[in-house]
Formats: structure tokens, C-alpha cells, sequence
């Protein structure tokens, strides 16, 4: 089988949005976040589905982006009825903690509902909702890159722990959905 070639980066996470005006106000003039790119069309180019949309993009300072389709009908996507809403999230890095209780005081000012500042002990962590019910959180990293290296050489038997673990829970049959 031959080399996977590397993945370098985030181009774009997509999302349903309900409202792209509603989505947009709250990216871009809230979170700081440029509109970068617009894309109307009436058909889906990957399967030619008639479908009119658009397709709106928000730039990181990565060059990364978050992107949400408006599908016209002021409907957002439902959140998994089987998954804690705790569980789905985007995580956006900071650079500082600083950064994070600043943005955590501007969103708090805004109406927004902010859970945290969470010590995750290698991050420190806020987190709330957009308009669309997409759990965000926004963290800055807390240790030095020689740490994080060492919970990456120990992250394989770490799993490899929690696998057999749940095995016994599910009477030595791992379940999968």
C-alpha cells in the first residue's frame, strides 16, 4: 500500500448555520474572525443536487478557516440525540491564558453564556454555544512542547489501557455502533 501523503493543516471546518447574517454577526463582530470568502450556488458541485445554499467562511490567523452553509430555511442542524452535549466541540487555540479570560469577559459582556476557565492540565479552557448550538471552546496551552511530547510517547498505551478496560466493562465484547 504506498505512503499516505502528510496532512499539513485545518483547511475548513463545515457546519450548518441557520442564519449566515446571525452567524456572520456573531464570528466575525464578536469573535474577531474575517468573513473571508462567500460561495452562492443552487446546486451542490460534488453530487449535483439541487440545493441553493451559501457557503460562508471565517478566517483564523492560522489561515484556517470555520465555514457554515445556509440552506435558506432558517433551520440548524440538531444536535445527536445518543451524544452528551458536552462531547461534539470546536476547539480554537489561543495563544495566552490572558487571551482566554479576555475573550471569556468580551463574550460574558456580549450575553453569552461562558462555562469556565477549565484547568485541563496541559490547557486552560472556556466554553459556550453559538447561535447555532455548536459547542466552541477557546484554550491556550499551559505546559512546554517537551511535555506535550511526552503525553504523545505515553498516548498509544494509554489507549491500549482504556480498550482492554472497556472490553471488561462490555463482558469482553468491544461494542461498536
Amino acid at each position: 500500500m504506498p505512503t499516505m501523503p502528510p496532512i499539513r493543516k485545518l483547511h475548513h471546518f463545515a457546519w450548518r448555520c441557520r442564519d449566515a447574517e446571525e452567524t456572520r454577526h456573531f464570528y466575525e463582530d464578536l469573535l474577531g474572525l474575517k468573513l473571508a470568502h462567500l460561495i452562492r450556488a443552487e446546486t451542490v458541485p460534488s453530487t449535483g443536487e439541487h440545493c441553493p445554499y451559501v457557503h460562508i467562511f471565517f478566517e483564523m490567523a492560522d489561515g484556517s478557516y470555520i465555514a457554515f452553509f445556509d440552506l435558506g430555511d432558517n433551520i440548524r442542524a440538531e444536535p445527536s440525540p445518543n451524544t452528551p452535549a458536552w462531547v461534539n466541540h470546536l476547539a480554537l487555540e489561543m495563544d495566552t491564558e490572558a487571551e482566554v479570560q479576555a475573550a471569556k469577559g468580551r463574550l460574558e459582556a456580549a450575553g453569552v453564556q461562558v462555562l469556565g476557565v477549565t484547568d485541563h492540565e496541559i490547557i486552560k479552557s472556556i466554553y459556550f454555544f453559538d447561535p447555532n448550538g455548536i459547542r466552541l471552546e477557546l484554550t491556550a496551552r499551559t505546559v512546554s512542547e517537551e511535555e506535550m511530547q511526552a503525553h504523545g510517547a505515553d498516548a498509544h498505551s494509554q489507549l491500549a489501557a482504556w480498550t482492554q478496560e472497556k472490553a471488561g466493562r462490555a463482558g469482553g465484547v468491544a461494542a461498536r455502533a
